[in-house]
Parts: C-alpha cells; sequence; structure tokens
C-alpha cells in the first residue's frame, strides 16, 4: 500500500488547525499509520531539507521548522503521495486554489502549514528519517 509523509508545520500547530487538516485525509478515506507531536532536531531539520541547502532559503526553513511542535504523521491509501499533494494545494498559499489547505489556511509562503512529500520515492526517504518502523501501525480499517 502506498504511503505519505506529512508534517503540520509549526504555523499549522500554533494556529490550532491541526484537527481540520487531518480531518481532509480521514474524510477523502486515508488511513492514519504515524502519528505524532515533536519538537525538531536541527539536525533532522537539515536531512529533510538537505535538497534545499545550496538555496537562500535554507537557513530560513530550518529556523522556521525548528521554530515550534510539528505534527508528523504517515498517511496510507491509493494514491495517496498524488491525492495529498491536491489537498494541501499550491506552495506559495496566493497561488494556492480554494478548497486545499493552503488555499484555505495559507498566508505567506514562508508559513504555508504543511508539508507533503512529492514523489512515492521521498516519502519513503522522509518516512525513515522521520518514524521508526515500530511507531507505524498497521490496520485495516473498518469503512
Amino acid at each position: 500500500m502506498e504511503q505519505t509523509f506529512l508534517a503540520i508545520k509549526p504555523d499549522g500547530v500554533q494556529r490550532s488547525l491541526v484537527g481540520d487538516i487531518i480531518r481532509r485525509f480521514e474524510v477523502k478515506g486515508f488511513t492514519l499509520v504515524g502519528l505524532k507531536l515533536m519538537k525538531v532536531s536541527r539536525e533532522l531539520a537539515e536531512k529533510h531539507y538537505e535538497v534545499h541547502k545550496e538555496r537562500p532559503f535554507f537557513s530560513s526553513l530550518i529556523e522556521f521548522i525548528t521554530s515550534g511542535p510539528v505534527v508528523a504523521m504517515v498517511w496510507e491509501g491509493d494514491g495517496v503521495v498524488a491525492s495529498a499533494r491536491k489537498i494541501i494545494g499550491a506552495t506559495n498559499p496566493l497561488d494556492a486554489k480554494p478548497g486545499t489547505i493552503r488555499g484555505d489556511f495559507g498566508i505567506d509562503v514562508g508559513r504555508n502549514l504543511i508539508h507533503g512529500s512529492d514523489t512515492i520515492e521521498t516519502a519513503q526517504r522522509e518516512i525513515n528519517l522521520w518514524f521508526i518502523q515500530a511507531e507505524l501501525v498497521s490496520w485495516n480499517p473498518a469503512n
């Protein structure tokens, strides 16, 4: 079964949007198999964002993701990676369509509420970075 990694960033947690964000993936029919509230270490943040290491905004990404609690999640379902990206919306909330998380709640590209893996391969890398296997729960929804 396909899995993806999602993280509600500090602005989403601080704005009390955790329940609203999780609800969108539940209603869509995806299965939550991993969930934890955590303070992200600088080391984890740098590994997570290493593809942006040479970009001018890298240090601000690290500062932001480590500035407050983050809700890390693993979701499972058919086509979950691509579907989650559609639910999340464009990186810049000003470009995100209404009905998406960023379109409905986002304010600024630097504070865009949620991270979602962009490919199946990236999802697997990020899941392994943020979770150990024992933290993931395999289960079959009754519906």
